[in-house]
């Protein structure tokens, strides 16, 4: 593993955000082109942390799939596997956010390139020259890319690399629900870690007890090491052996969108098991890996986009000194 290439590959889709940025003069709302996808918002935080990434995906031969290819190359994550469709655009999500803060995704997916990714695309080398390969479960929705997933995932545990799994749930993505709770099921049934929202683990597990959901997690999915729970305003927590540790979320006046908060500490998860090693967490280890996940998340939530907004790590550390002291 010390001669690996990369520290991560990623697969899942690469897209564009359309986030809101004002009115214009005859009142109608503008929205601004961001770069996006949650495995790239993950492997551009994973930048900062000075790891080396690549992408696996595809997006349209278009003026949008220049512009994400652009982007992530700036963003220091390598292009290898990035396909091109030349019949399908990329991928669109219109991202309105809510009163309370959250988002409401619309998606121009039917189809959108991320979808058309073949099982025969993905480049096996790169995966075996790779210590983590992450994924969710936007590229379970539909085929050829679930095939392409599955095959990844199967690349990457022949070749002994530790798998990470973000579900990271879009209703509105999926024709029937069922799907999206096998997807989840398959999911945790090939990771050695999960990240996992507050609002997916209820969904998931009909459990309103967060405790209780992971105790159905860990009964039913054994082969989870280590399970990261985030909770939004109220923080998160992780489960690692018969430890349970919880932290604080860092709320700020100065939050203007949620947008990439998630990708932000699950890439800080990532970073720490390369760091720590999955057989070596104790509870101070994970009290920080949720103190430097949290204060990264909130950082970014200070700024519009995700992918090439992510924070740097001096600005985390000195964020979390000037909050804990």
């Amino acid at each position: 593993m010390e001669n690996n290439k990369f520290d991560v590959v990623a697969l899942g889709e690469l897209l564009i955000d359309f986030t809101q940025g004002g009115i214009s003069e005859q009142g109608n709302p503008m929205f601004e082109a961001n770069p996006g996808g949650a495995p790239c918002n993950v492997l551009s935080m994973l930048t900062r942390y000075g790891k080396k990434v690549a992408f696996i995906g595809k997006v349209g031969h278009d003026g949008f799939g220049k512009q994400l290819s652009d982007a992530i190359k700036e963003q220091g994550i390598s292009t290898q596997g990035l396909k091109y469709d030349d019949e399908v655009h990329t991928t669109l999500a219109l991202v309105h956010k809510l009163p309370n803060g959250d988002r409401d995704f619309s998606f121009y997916r039917k189809p959108g390139a991320d979808m058309n990714l073949r099982a025969d695309e993905v480049d096996e080398e790169l995966i075996k020259n790779s210590k983590i390969f992450h994924f969710g479960t936007l590229s379970l929705t539909d085929e050829p890319v679930i095939s392409a997933t599955k095959k990844a995932v199967q690349i990457a545990k022949d070749n002994g690399l530790i798998v990470t799994f973000d579900p990271n749930l879009r209703e509105p993505l999926w024709d029937d629900l069922a799907d999206a709770k096998a997807a989840f099921d398959w999911g945790m049934k090939q990771a050695d870690v999960l990240k996992i929202s507050d609002n997916e683990i209820v969904w998931f597990t009909g459990k309103d007890d967060y405790d209780e959901g992971i105790n159905v997690l860990k009964t039913n999915y054994p082969n989870l090491k280590l399970i990261c729970l985030s909770l939004g305003p109220d923080g998160s927590t992780a489960y690692y052996k018969d430890l349970k540790v919880c932290q604080d979320a860092f709320l700020q006046e100065e939050t203007i969108e949620t947008t990439g908060a998630g990708d932000t500490f699950c890439a800080t998860i990532i970073n720490y098991v390369l760091e720590v090693g999955l057989d070596d967490f104790d509870e101070a280890s994970l009290k920080e890996l949720l103190v430097m996940g949290n204060a990264a998340a909130s950082l970014v939530t200070t700024k519009k986009g995700a992918l090439r907004v992510m924070p740097q790590v001096d600005d985390i550390k000195a964020f979390i000194q000037k909050r804990l002291g």
